[in-house]
């Protein structure tokens, strides 16, 4: 929403209901601190990647990375997920080659295929890691967002922060887009800014893209000398237009950009439609819901996160501590 990023008139007259949700998000997170609501460890180290704002920050980068860099020092990491966007027929669902971004969420299939890492989603995070636990030999969980899920003890707290936008206009919900104050910043273990301007003891983080590649198999790789660097693009993202600016950093010419909202469903008529003038690029999270579709001409850009290599040592050293 445009005004969660100003304050407009619309901002000052949702505060009455700001207020009260202020008072109901602190009396919550006051009872699970004070044993009136029930909370529980999962059985091994958990690290939550989440964010104060709502839309996409970049968590879901974050989370792959932590699984690579887990991965490489010999941890056997799971996720969980709320998989949001998603209508399974049962929970907890364990992800597998099958499942599909409408089961499943477009985030947690998205995990699943990059990083070969067992994921489970749930909207209780807790009966994810008890299924993640029992049928995989997992030593470390990170939740795909649930910074605000307290029902979920955890060892570690990472906040991923849109460098760009930041906090919008600094007000919770449904004034701003903030589920809790900034003031929660002070008790996480890790910020992460998202491509912007560092500012206190956050950490920086930018987002490597890789080649285009295929969305269906029936796709060949793109080449630059048949094709050529016009192209159209649609984003259903937090944040569409730091896509396109990404395509036009690796030297395409945006023709049609096209933004969704955040996790939208396509439909294969919308994306035939966009691919039938110029070549079609998409992110990599969209592209899971357009696998089965018969496209002829659409690729999606695989983004990286990279962060300090210090920063993964300093959360390896407290995993391996927390696990002693």
């Amino acid at each position: 929403m445009s005004f969660w990023y100003s304050r407009t008139i619309v901002s000052y007259l949702l505060l009455p209901f700001t207020g009260l949700f202020a008072l109901v998000t602190t009396m919550r997170r006051l009872a699970y601190r004070l044993g009136w609501l029930r909370s529980e460890h999962a059985g091994v180290p958990t690290i939550v990647v989440g964010n104060l704002s709502v839309g996409g920050n970049g968590k879901t980068p974050v989370v792959i990375w932590l699984c690579e860099i887990l991965t490489a020092a010999g941890f056997k990491p799971g996720v969980i997920s709320r998989g949001y966007g998603g209508k399974a027929q049962h929970y907890p669902l364990i992800v597998d080659q099958h499942t599909s971004g409408a089961q499943a969420g477009d985030e947690p299939v998205l995990i699943y295929h990059r990083c070969q890492c067992p994921v489970v989603v749930s909207p209780s995070r807790i009966d994810a890691a008890r299924l993640l636990r029992q049928s995989y030999q997992v030593d470390v969980i990170i939740s795909d967002d649930g910074l605000q899920h307290y029902a979920l003890q955890r060892d570690i707290e990472i906040v991923v922060v849109d460098g760009e936008r930041r906090f919008g206009n600094g007000w919770l919900m449904p004034s701003g887009p903030l589920r809790e104050t900034r003031q929660r910043l002070e008790s996480v273990d890790l910020i992460i800014n998202n491509g912007g301007q560092i500012q206190g003891d956050e950490v920086a983080m930018s987002l490597i893209a890789a080649d285009p590649t295929p969305v269906t198999d029936a796709i060949a790789a793109f080449d630059k000398t048949k094709y050529g660097t016009h192209v159209n693009a649609c984003a259903g993202i937090g944040h569409p237009p730091r896509f396109f600016k990404t395509l036009d950093e690796l030297g395409f010419n945006v023709a049609k950009g096209v933004p969704f909202a955040d996790h939208h469903a396509f439909d294969e008529a919308e994306i035939k439609a966009l691919e039938q003038t110029l070549p079609l690029f998409m992110t990599e999270k969209d592209a899971v819901k357009c696998r089965d579709f018969a496209l002829t001409q659409s690729w999606y850009v695989p983004v990286t996160a990279a962060i300090d290599a210090a920063v993964a040592d300093l959360i390896i050293a407290k995993l391996r501590e927390t696990s002693c």
